[in-house]
This record gives structure tokens, sequence and C-alpha cells, in this order.
């Protein structure tokens, strides 16, 4: 890894590799290289396009695209000329778009498909945006045959012209060469300009624009991978969302190590991919991880199931060999591992030696079981804030539970009420015209207050207990940290979600969102009428007795594990999947807590309906 002071001096590293392959992507049915060479002319074609139409250093280009090899062109075009690009969610309504696009004064707008391109035009006619004046969309017309063509786009909206990405870089083939005018260019851009404006998902509130300098990105791109040693041998699949942080950090950083990523634009392409690229290195969110053992647990029954506890059990007596990365021995673990663990090593393509976890709280019990399989994952810990990474676990210094050391260029301290508190070259300026929240986040000694609560351990490893305003506060005056809670639930296949809610109430209660896959498996196992049918009646599912006795047990498991204050006292089986879809999950799919409250308003209120004569101690009750 080299040191890097901007991000453009990461792509011009990534630029000087010639006809090493640099990245690959999905062309029907078949994976296609893209060298070195061929990104840096198709990065200088981009710059030329934006350069034309007049973006110079300081404007915004917004870019709303899934993980495709034309985002990082878009990106390292952007910055090269010194303009700020701002990433947005594909999940964002017109509305939240056409917010964020007046808000940042976007002067270009990119866009992968024609279904983006209406949602920027519609939000142009819900917000006035004055600052927007070209719309790019990178699918061809061939790909899209039910799509309006742009033509008709265009009729509809004459104000902003919409132009086929492919128009931009008709001539890349022919930029492949180095050019010391625009290398001169992109290195007089300086740590402490502006690179990006990432807009926070709004967990609680309206989404704020986080603004990340060079200097920012470029300390945790030369610092974050250097204890993993990867090099030109590896490769990652990049399916987590680059418009979040934590995606694009790690390509970035990816890119400066050699490897080559491979750009997978759809989680339900993830699997496929997973046996084509056979990537060495897997970094995901701990729903992807949390998902995986739903689809492994929620698939054995009968003698499956024997031989998977079989298994699990072999591999708990060797827990502590994986979680320090040495390859457990011994008669029963060859033997689990040849019928089991095996197989959940080539549904990851058979090659991943580094799993990494981040984005949120990654469960214990996840990262027991996957312990258990023989894998470590390795946690982190970071925000957008801090570009993103804080701490982070590494091969050679790992501890279960916590997010891992302090990175050595960052520093942490514990305030007096637990929250976590950085300093450092990779924490953000501020946000994007709001001084007052800007302000507000930093302590009176400059210092950033992250919002989570954590502890130091006496060998520097990181723990983090919750979000600080995530606490609940019972009326008896105890806290209650949700999350570990939650992600004990979430460790049963039947359970997709769980929002612990009580805030300034006697007793803690639960909102459960189940896994509808697995609870359909279940109930028509087990002659649940409302299952019988081909269109199973979800509304009439979690209604059902049966059912309701079925999670009410889930509940009990895990408060026979709590302080009693902790026990949650009422549980609600919801008739719906939470997902980022339809808002009640972020892109980096923790919960708005906000949004599943009010939907679930009437659950919530029938939870404490009785409160002024209900018992604290009272017995769990199912409903």
């Amino acid at each position: 890894m080299a040191l890097v002071a901007t991000v453009n001096e990461a792509f011009l590293l990534v630029a000087g590799r010639g006809q090493q392959v640099g990245w690959r992507w999905l062309d029907g049915d078949t994976w296609r290289d893209i060298p070195c060479a061929e990104i840096y002319g198709s990065v200088r074609a981009m710059a030329a396009a934006l350069a034309a139409w007049g973006v110079t250093k300081g404007d915004r280009v917004a870019l709303i695209s899934e993980n495709r090899w034309e985002w990082p062109v878009v990106d390292f075009a952007t910055l090269a000329l010194g303009a700020i690009d701002v990433p947005l969610y594909l999940t964002l309504t017109a509305d939240q778009v056409g917010y964020m696009l007046r808000d940042s004064g976007a002067k270009v707008a990119v866009v992968s498909s024609h279904e983006q391109a209406e949602k920027v035009l519609a939000a142009a006619q819900i917000e006035a945006l004055p600052a927007l004046e070209h719309l790019v969309v990178m699918d061809q017309l061939t790909t899209n045959p039910g799509a309006p063509h742009l033509a008709e786009m265009w009729d509809r909206n004459a104000r902003i012209p919409i132009t086929p990405f492919s128009d931009l870089l008709r001539d890349a083939s022919t930029l492949q060469s180095p050019d010391p005018a625009f290398d001169t260019r992109a290195r007089s851009i300086q740590p402490a300009d502006l690179a990006t404006i990432i807009y926070t998902s709004g967990t609680t509130g309206k989404p704020k624009g986080v603004m990340l300098t060079h200097g920012n990105l470029a300390s945790n791109i030369s610092v974050s991978t250097i204890p993993f040693g990867f090099n030109s041998t590896d490769s990652c699949i990049s399916f987590l969302p680059l418009s979040h942080v934590t995606a694009r950090h790690l390509d970035y950083a990816l890119m400066c190590d050699g490897a080559t990523l491979a750009y997978c634009p759809k989680f339900d392409q993830l699997a496929a991919a997973m046996k084509a690229v056979q990537p060495t290195i897997l970094v995901a969110v701990p729903r992807v991880y949390e998902k995986i053992r739903q689809g492994v647990e929620g698939k054995s029954h009968g003698a499956k199931k024997a031989i998977l506890n079989w298994a699990l059990r072999a591999g708990e007596t060797h827990r502590n060999q994986t979680l320090t990365g040495r390859k457990p021995s011994g008669l029963k673990w060859a033997i689990a591992d040849k019928l089991v663990f095996s197989k959940l090593r080539v549904a990851f393509g058979g090659r991943v030696k580094t799993f990494v976890s981040g984005g949120a709280p990654l469960g214990m019990d996840t990262a027991g079981w996957f312990a258990d399989m023989g894998i470590r994952i390795l946690e982190g810990y970071g925000l957008t804030e801090t570009s993103p990474v804080i701490a982070l676990n590494y091969p050679n210094a790992a501890r279960i539970g916590t997010v891992g050391k302090v990175l050595p260029n960052v520093q942490v301290r514990i305030a007096a009420d637990g929250e976590i508190e950085v300093r450092g070259p990779n924490v953000f300026p501020g946000y994007w015209n709001k001084p007052t929240e800007t302000a507000e986040t930093f302590s009176p000694d400059g210092w950033f207050r992250t919002g989570d609560i954590g502890a130091l351990d006496a060998d520097g490893f990181l723990s983090i207990t919750d979000r600080k305003k995530e606490l609940l506060k019972t009326s008896g005056g105890k806290f209650i940290a949700p999350q570990p809670i939650e992600n004990k639930l979430k460790a049963h296949a039947l359970v997709g979600n769980a929002a612990l809610v009580g805030d300034k109430h006697k007793f803690a209660c639960v909102l459960l969102s189940p896994n509808f896959a697995a609870l359909e498996g279940w109930a028509q196992v087990h002659n649940i009428p409302a299952a019988a049918s081909p269109e199973v009646d979800r509304a009439a599912l979690v209604r059902d007795p049966a059912v309701i006795a079925r999670y009410q047990r889930i509940v009990d498991e895990v408060n026979a594990t709590l302080a009693p204050y902790e026990t949650m006292k009422r549980m609600a089986v919801v008739d719906c999947e939470w997902a980022i879809e339809s808002g009640e999950l972020t892109p980096s799919m923790k919960l708005k807590r906000r949004v599943i409250e009010q939907r679930h308003a009437v659950e919530i209120a029938a939870f404490y309906k009785d409160e002024a004569t209900a018992s604290r101690e009272e017995a769990p009750a199912a409903r």
C-alpha cells in the first residue's frame, strides 16, 4: 500500500498499472475484464465531457447508480477536475432526490437507468433545481426495450438536456496513454479540497450532507488495509452500495492495494457472482451475514438439521482456534467440515480468506455461529463523518465482540456518559450548509461526538454498546441498549428483524418482522391453515395462535439471557417484512426507528394500554 494524500493520487496510482486488470463487470452472463489503462482512458474522456459543460473546481456532480464500472469512472473524473461528487441512494423517492439535488446545488446528474432518470425529472417538477444543467443516463436503449427513448424524455422536459453515457466515452480508447496536462490538473487538487458530499440516511431526522475532503478519505485509504497485506492476487465483489462511504472506501483501498474489483449491480446476483468470481475478500454489513445464516438454518430440517447441529457443536469446541486465525484439526472437525462447513465455503466461491463486517453492530450470536463454522468475521467500526474507519479487527489482532483496535492515525476517548469521541485526519469538516448542526456534533475542545456508546478495554480493543440516541430509558430510570437484544432475536431463522420499544415506559416490548420465507416453510410443515394456499395471507399467518406462540417462545428464550429490567414483557408479530425499499431500513440495513414506530403505532399503543396498572414484573404476554 502506497501512502496517498488525495483520492486523485490513488486514482493515478491505479491508472499507472497499464494492462493489469483493475475491474470486472457482468456483460450478460459473461464477466469481462477492464485493464487499468482502459480505466484511465474512460476517466479522461468523462472528465473532458464534464469540463466541456463548464464543470470546474467546486461544482457538484450527483451520481445515482447501482455498483457498476461506470460509477467509479464518474467519481474519478469528477474528482480529477476538483469538482465534488454527490452520491445518492437508488431507493430514494423523487421528493428526497429533489431535496438533495437542490441542497447540494448539483450541476450535473449521472444516473444508471431510465427509471432513475424519470425520478430526477420528477424531482425537477417538485423542487426548483436551477443549478441542474445536464442529465446523463448510463443504460443503453437496447438493454431497456420497454423504456422511453431519450428523445421522448427530452420532449417532456426540454429544460434539462439528456445525454447517453456512451456518447461521452466515444474517444476513451484513444486516451489510454498518460497525459501530463490531465495528470498535473488532477495532482493540483489538495488534501483540504472537498471531494464529496454524502447525505446521511436520516435514521433520526432530515438527511444532512456530510462533507469529506480528499485528505479525510486518503488518510483512511492509506492506513486501514495495511495489516491485511492485500495485493494483486486478491479480488473482491463490490456489491454494497457505493453511495455508502464504507463500500466506497473499501473500493479505493483495494484498488490501491492492487486487488481486482468485480462490480455486482444487484444483490440477487451475489450468489452467482460468488461462484463465478471466487473472491478472496468478502466485506458485508451484518444483515448479509444474518441472512446467510438464516438461509442455512431455514433449509435444514429433520436429518439435515441434526447433522447441522452436531457439526456446530463440533465446531464450537474449536472456536478459539478459528478466532485466533488457526485452522482447526481433529477427526470430529474433519467430518463436520466435509459434511457441512465446506459447503458454506463453496457458496462463498471457495477462496475467501478474509471476511469483514461493518456498517452496523454484528451480533455475538452470529459471529459465534460463523466461528463455529470455521469462518472468522473481522468486525470494524466507523461513520460517514469519519471517512469511515475508526477501528478494525485485523488478522493478527482480533477479538470477537469488539470492533477492533483504533487506527494508528486516529484518537478515541470515552466521554463521561460513555459516548465515543474521535479526533484525527479522517474526521469531516462539517455538514453542508448546516453550521449549527456542525457545531453541535463537536465537543468544545474539537472532538467529534459519534453518538455511539462504547468502551476501550485494557488491550485497546473498542466495543460498541449502542447508539446514544437509541438507548431506551424506562420510567423507572433504567437504560436498555436495544441492539444487543435485537441481535439475539435476529439470530433465529424465523426473525427477519426486531425493534425494541419502551422509552419512557415501565417496561420494554418488541415488534418482530418475520423472515417470511422461513415462516411460511415452518407453517406448512406444521399445517397452519393460513399457509395452505399458494398465495399465503401474511396478515392471517401472523395472527395464527400457533405462530404467535412460536415467536413468543423465541422471545422467552432471549428473555432468559437478560437482566429483569431488560426483558420484553410483550411482543407483536407484524405482517410485513421491513426493507430498504419500503423505508423501514437504511441502505446499510439499520433500523429507521422513527419510521417503524410511526407505522406500528397501533401495536405499540396496545403494548401500553394498561400501563398505569400493569406491574413491571408481569409475566410475558403474547399478542
